[in-house]
This record gives C-alpha cells, sequence and structure tokens, in this order.
C-alpha cells in the first residue's frame, strides 16, 4: 500500500466519522478514531477534506470550531430547501420557545423560565439536555441554565452571549415568527 493510499483512507475514515456523528468532534476524538498520536496530522486531514469539499462545490462543508472542534454541516444556504425532506422539525415549537427564551436571557434561573414558560417546561429542559442544547447548574441561588457551544455550533451563533442575542432575535423570528409571542 502506497504512502497516497493510506493518505486516502485516512481521509475517508476523517470524513465517515465527521458525517456519522453529525455533531462537532473535538480533536482528541478525531486522532482516536484515526488511530494517530499526532495533532498536526489530524489537522492537515481537516484541512484537506475541507478543501476537498470546496473544490468539488458540493453541498457540504467541513468548519473548525472553537474549542479544538471540527463538524461536518450542510452549508447555510441549503438549509431552507432540505428542510422539506426531513421527517420532522428538530423541535417543536414549545421547545423551541423555552429553548429562545434561555438562549436570548442567560444565564437564567430555573425559577425564572418555569414562571415564564409553566409547568411544562422540566420534559423540555430534560429535552434540550439530552440533545445537548443546554446545561443545567445548581448553585447556592437554585438552578442555573444556559446553552452550550453545541447549541452556537448548531444555530452557526456566536459564543459570545452578547453577540448571540440579536443573532437569536433574527434567527427566532425568521424560523418562526410565533416564537417571539408569548404565550
Amino acid at each position: 500500500m502506497t504512502v497516497q493510499d493510506r493518505k486516502q483512507i485516512k481521509l475517508s475514515e476523517l470524513e465517515a466519522a465527521l458525517y456519522s456523528a453529525g455533531h462537532p468532534i473535538n480533536r482528541e476524538d478525531i486522532m482516536q478514531a484515526l488511530g494517530s498520536r499526532s495533532e498536526k496530522m489530524v489537522l492537515r486531514y481537516v484541512e484537506e477534506l475541507a478543501s476537498k469539499l470546496r473544490a468539488r462545490g458540493g453541498a457540504l462543508e467541513v468548519k473548525t470550531l472553537t474549542g479544538n472542534r471540527v463538524v461536518m454541516q450542510l452549508k447555510p444556504e441549503y438549509g431552507k430547501m432540505v428542510r422539506q425532506f426531513t421527517n420532522r422539525p428538530l423541535l417543536t415549537v414549545g421547545p423551541l420557545k423555552t429553548l429562545g427564551y434561555i438562549a436570548y436571557n442567560q444565564p437564567i434561573e430555573q425559577t425564572q423560565v418555569l414562571d415564564y414558560r409553566g409547568v411544562h417546561i422540566y420534559t423540555q429542559l430534560r429535552l434540550l439536555e439530552d440533545m445537548a442544547l443546554i446545561v443545567r447548574e445548581r448553585n447556592e441561588k437554585g438552578i442555573i441554565i444556559k446553552t452550550t457551544p453545541f447549541f452556537a455550533d448548531y444555530f452557526d451563533l456566536s459564543h459570545d452571549p452578547e453577540k448571540s442575542r440579536t443573532q437569536i432575535i433574527e434567527l427566532f423570528s425568521n424560523l418562526h415568527p410565533e416564537l417571539m409571542a408569548r404565550d
């Protein structure tokens, strides 16, 4: 087997790992998946795969994110078109409203979310946690909720809560104008 053959196998393994994950993967996990101890080598594979996808001009892209994470995702310009092919939305309106409220007001006490959204939020919070979109942390005041880096990555938002507030208003009002109304 030639060096080029081994390289192509590693690129294919990287592509398979990123595609199957469906979420950002940290470099350490990629190194483990590729059987490599060299971060430089893994970075070269990531850059080469990203370059090949760009050159091909398809709908997928590989992005390097903050926190040494890498993701394969659909380019944003294809999001609206593919919605017709998805079986169901990622989140229904209720959990989306709860998530939007949390994201806009974070960090926020769970009692505030309960007061605003009602008792049905407990099931929604578990769902949002299971999807790795929020974290709940106990402190002296009670339970504090905030979004995760995966939330920012998934919705292509800034990791800075101040910057993301403006982005959240635009995103949620474009997705579902009814999300911005209180019910």
